[in-house]
């Protein structure tokens, strides 16, 4: 299963950061160029334990829905959402939020995300996963941390 580690060092406070990363809103917003939006479940504000969420979204000229729950929360540490209907034969990404030391009076932490995912087809869907779909998940995800590392230091989407 193809895992994909990212980590940003957000100019933020760690619970500032959670926040925004589990935000419908934020999540609508860093995902526009696929036209990506909560369709079902909990489709405004910030996700808890437990929720659940469908994405509706077009990817590759295909449209297509995604029902992720949360099944791991700890604010302000980490939390985890975990594909419960959707393309992927398996999908997980854990967030995790931690204070780091600061050159200065402005708070930072480093976010690390970890995305596991699995396509169907069994070779079929191993040859996409590392020939196309590794490359892909990792811009969308790093698009998404561009935003949401802006977002934090700067402000905007939904205040």
């Amino acid at each position: 299963m193809p895992t994909i580690a990212l980590r940003t060092v957000v100019d933020a406070p760690p619970d500032r950061v959670f926040d925004l990363a589990r935000s419908v809103e934020m999540h609508t917003e860093s995902m526009a160029a696929s036209d990506e939006r909560a369709v079902a479940g909990v489709t405004e504000g910030l996700l808890d334990a437990g929720d659940r969420v469908t994405w509706r979204a077009r990817h590759f000229g295909v449209p297509f829905e995604l029902t992720v729950e949360l099944t791991a929360f700890d604010r302000p540490r980490h939390f985890r959402d975990e594909q419960v209907a959707g393309p992927f034969e398996a999908m997980c990404h854990d967030h995790y939020f931690e204070a780091i030391e600061s050159d200065g009076e402005t708070p930072r932490t480093r976010m690390r995300d970890e995305f596991c995912f699995r396509s169907p087809l069994g070779p079929l869907g191993t040859l996409a996963d590392r020939a196309v779909l590794e490359r892909y998940v990792t811009r969308l995800l790093t698009e998404r941390n561009v935003l949401l590392k802006r977002v934090a230091e700067n402000g905007d989407v939904n205040e």
